[in-house]
């Protein structure tokens, strides 16, 4: 892991946000609904990719149950690389890998790598 991928500190207001405080300085702040939306497990990687060949006629829904409103009712470490939430909607299979965690980040620039000519 590299400074931009290790967190040191994970604080999850369970009905707001995650906030990561990185190694290399930065901190990412991420909705607890823009991260249900980002969710990295198979099933919901699918319908996103598949709505994204669809023209833009209907709203797309995740798998999940949406009666009540959303918030993460529990998290876990995985490994020292990942964290998995749970959420209201009773999903809960998404590992969310702190390198993927820093590329959906909002501001995250990607490094430009070097070219030697």
């Amino acid at each position: 892991m590299t400074p931009e991928t290790t967190p040191v500190k994970l604080n999850l207001k369970k009905d707001e946000h995650l906030t990561i405080q990185w190694q290399d300085g930065h901190t990412c702040v991420y909705t607890v609904s823009y991260l249900r939306t980002m969710c990295p497990c198979a099933q919901c990687k699918n319908v996103r990719e598949t709505d994204a060949k669809k023209p833009k006629t209907s709203l797309s829904i995740l798998p999940g149950n949406f009666s009540n409103p959303l918030t993460a009712t529990g998290a876990e470490m995985v490994g020292n690389y990942a964290i998995r939430i749970d959420w209201s909607d009773d999903h809960g299979s998404g590992i969310y890998s702190f390198q993927y965690l820093r590329e959906i980040c909002s501001d995250y620039k990607k490094p430009q790598s070097s070219t030697s000519v």
